[in-house]
């Protein structure tokens, strides 16, 4: 009975990687979800002849600090989860708390950071600009 339920969940996941990419065709010609650009490249969203160095830093820092923050929430997450399945046993539920105290930490520093660099960012177009 494990090994069918094993199966018939990996066949469920399979069918849901594997069902975006049967309907690419029919979307692409709505384009509903910005296929083309896709195709068409990234069209220098990052850098390019035109784009400003301080915007290219200043796209840099914001994905830097997303992925720190999708990480953090993933501690959190995992502490909540730890803290859950601990049963009782006070050795796991302190476990779980450092945890949690740790991402939501970490949470309000990438936080502070990405306030930090958006104010100095913007102090330094506003500078270079004369505003």
């Amino acid at each position: 009975m494990k090994k069918i339920s094993k199966y018939l969940i990996s066949l469920a996941i399979l069918a849901l990687l594997v069902l975006p990419l049967l309907t690419l065709p029919a979307l692409a010609q709505n384009d509903p979800y910005g296929i083309n650009n896709v195709n068409n490249g990234l069209n220098g969203t990052l850098g390019g002849a035109n784009t400003d160095l301080r915007t290219i830093i200043a796209r840099i820092i914001n994905f830097a600090l997303g992925f720190l923050g999708i990480i953090a929430v993933v501690i959190i997450l995992f502490g909540g989860f730890k803290w859950m399945t601990a049963a009782g046993n006070e050795d796991k539920v302190s476990e779980a708390r450092k945890l949690l105290v740790a991402g939501i930490i970490g949470l309000v520093i990438i936080l502070a950071a990405w306030a930090v660099s958006t104010f100095v960012i913007g102090a330094i177009g506003n500078s270079i600009n004369g505003t």
